[in-house]
């Protein structure tokens, strides 16, 4: 026998009103949000090239800190790696379950690009890394902050580069460099650290926001500490 098709039942208003009372939802169709999303799915606004950004990357849930020695160095690699003429990652952080990184882009369509290439290198690299075989990192989208003025600059690059006195709970006044991000080559300290670190992993600023407009509002102190961009 085959099997019977289900014939659909319009539903009059007060049935749905009953369900609802009853507490039973109508499933929607369409695609669902992801599993904990953190960022929303609408069109992103245009990029302006003379703008540099802000980005977060945040992992799903259940995988290791990314702070481990083996891991953050998977990251730094994909970002060594992450080399494109329309598309720059200037500075950067790992924390625990999520990223940092302060990027330059050409366009929207350099930024997209640029934000793909890295983010499903750095899959690949962790997936490797943590003999995981395959499977996602991330848990959404990326989330992104144009920043448009040189305070906006500067805020966003003492929270990327000091974002681990917040996690870790690092005393605020500690004059420590965060060993697991872009700090280490980071010229805009008060004190110039002499330091051989080896090749930036990073691309130099070309933006004269990220290049040089945000001093003047004062080069950061090492014991200073994150609080949100504004």
């Amino acid at each position: 026998m085959g099997t019977r098709r289900r014939v659909p039942v319009q539903m009059t208003f007060e049935d749905r009103r009953e369900l609802t009372r009853a507490g039973i939802k109508k499933r929607r169709p369409g695609p669902k949000p992801a599993e904990f999303p953190n960022v929303r799915h609408r069109a992103r606004a245009v990029h302006k090239y003379w703008n540099p950004l802000h980005v977060t990357l945040r992992a799903r849930r259940g995988l290791p800190s990314f702070r481990s020695q083996t891991l953050f160095a998977a990251f730094e690699h994909a970002v060594r790696r992450t080399r494109r003429d329309d598309f720059r990652i200037v500075e950067f952080s790992v924390q625990d379950d999520h990223l940092h990184l302060i990027v330059e882009a050409d366009d929207s369509d350099a930024l997209a690009r640029g934000m793909k290439s890295f983010s499903v290198r750095a899959n690949r690299l962790f997936n490797a890394a943590a003999l995981r075989g395959r499977g996602r990192v991330w848990a959404d989208r990326y989330h992104r902050r144009d920043l448009t003025s040189a305070r906006q600059v500067r805020n966003a690059l003492v929270y990327c580069l000091s974002n681990y006195k917040k996690h870790q709970h690092v005393t605020s006044g500690a004059p420590r460099i965060d060993p697991c991000s872009s700090a280490r080559w980071f010229q805009g300290w008060t004190a110039i650290r002499q330091h051989d670190d080896g090749p930036r992993p990073a691309e130099r600023a070309r933006t004269v926001l990220l290049r040089t407009a945000w001093q003047k509002h004062g080069f950061i102190h090492p014991g200073e500490a994150p609080r949100t961009p504004n």
